[in-house]
């Protein structure tokens, strides 16, 4: 499943880069033909020049006049041989010309046009000229401001390609990610309400144990367990509501759930307890943390095939990325350790490195700590081979 999901999303950028990539080829394509389409028009331009001229007295100029005329969208800078600007164009001068002397260049004019010229000659866009033998003109266009925006458009066009993309792979998975949610806690309240029944005729029955003989520590050591099913129960119920928070001595929680745990696992597994020597008291809910607690110990005792050592050290956080003081709870084990690539991973739904399990323990982990608590949880240090440490912090009061 992990796998299909890495396929899909590959699959998705593919796609995405494929269409984003065909619109660039169209759209570059427009460009091309559009500035081809503009050189055209500007060498019919420079023939029509020609044309008028070289034309004798009286020569009927009328067409090669109405082809300059028709031009009103590409700016055209028209010089003699020596490089003198001749005509100009439908360029957006600095100082508006005066129509009673359309021959007249103002200085500010003319050094813009000048300016436009040395630009334009290193452009590439130079038409010659030929009026007579021995008499040159040269004559220098820019490209239309409609070319202009479209050759910026494809840039524009791969930018909201790019935004679409993005939006709709968040939208997908944050759906995605709802509909989980959605599952996981139905599920969760549901698995709560079936266990009420048997938990609650179980406490009835251990307290019945005495009566028939049964050995008192095996009526107590029942009794841990049920009321532990109870408390298992009570977490379930708490998935997909804010539970409430309430100011706990971190030291106490890991304290209480370790040695609950050290009788439950395997007799060579080693399991230590380092406490900070000050007060850790943050804002949590207890039984939740104590289920986050069981959960890493219990993965550091299958990582570990039932034997090595299992280190739990509580200590205090200074501020460094966050606002507060935090609790630090480190839980090193000696167990298989994990790869690099697999940090992250572990806390995905559905991963997992067991035969069994359907993999929410860590993402149910990550949602109690980060989501509820404000705290984090991550992989603080691993190596294949010599084991892994799992570190959550959580503000302290």
């Amino acid at each position: 499943m992990d796998r299909y999901r890495r396929y899909s999303k590959v699959a998705f950028l593919i796609i995405a880069i494929a269409v984003v990539g065909v619109f660039l080829f169209v759209s570059n394509h427009i460009v091309t033909d559009l500035a081809a389409q503009e050189r055209a028009r500007m060498q019919l331009w420079a023939d029509a020049t020609r044309e008028i001229v070289s034309s004798p007295p009286g020569a009927d100029i009328e067409l090669p006049l109405a082809i300059i005329q028709a031009n009103t969208t590409i700016p055209v800078l028209l010089t003699d041989a020596d490089g003198n600007i001749v005509d100009h164009r439908n360029f957006m001068l600095p100082e508006p010309v005066d129509s009673s002397q359309p021959l007249y260049i103002s200085d500010a004019n003319r050094a813009f046009l000048i300016d436009k010229l040395q630009s334009l000659r290193s452009s590439g866009r130079e038409i010659a000229i030929n009026i007579a033998p021995g008499l040159v003109q040269h004559l220098y266009y820019e490209e239309s401001r409609t070319l202009r925006l479209l050759s910026v458009f494809p840039y524009i066009q791969l930018g909201v390609m790019i935004l679409f993309v993005v939006v709709v792979y968040i939208a997908v998975s944050s759906a995605k990610r709802a509909e989980q949610n959605k599952v996981w806690v139905g599920l969760s309240k549901e698995t709560a309400h079936q266990l009420g029944t048997p938990i609650s005729s179980l406490m009835a029955w251990v307290e019945m144990l005495p009566s028939y003989g049964v050995d008192k520590e095996v009526s107590v050591e029942m009794d841990k367990d049920v009321k532990r099913l109870a408390s298992i129960a009570s977490r379930f119920s708490k998935i997909g509501s804010k539970p409430a928070l309430e100011p706990t001595d971190i030291n106490n929680t890991v304290s209480r759930i370790t040695a609950y745990m050290s009788t439950r696992v395997s007799s060579r597994v080693k399991l230590s307890v380092n406490e900070s020597t000050e007060p850790l008291t943050a804002s949590v809910s207890e039984p939740l943390i104590e289920w986050v607690m069981e959960n890493l110990i219990k993965n550091a005792v299958d990582a570990m095939d039932g034997a090595g050592s299992i280190t739990i050290t509580t200590s205090r956080v200074a501020p460094a990325k966050h606002r507060t003081d935090m609790a630090r709870i480190n839980v090193t084990d000696t167990g298989k350790g994990l790869t690099r690539r697999d940090f992250s991973a572990i806390f995905r739904p559905g991963y997992t490195t067991k035969s069994r399990g359907w993999g929410l323990g860590l993402t149910l982990a990550k949602r109690i700590v980060e989501q509820y608590h404000g705290g984090r949880i991550f992989v603080a240090d691993s190596t294949p081979g010599r084991g892994t440490t799992f570190t959550i912090l959580l503000p302290l009061t």
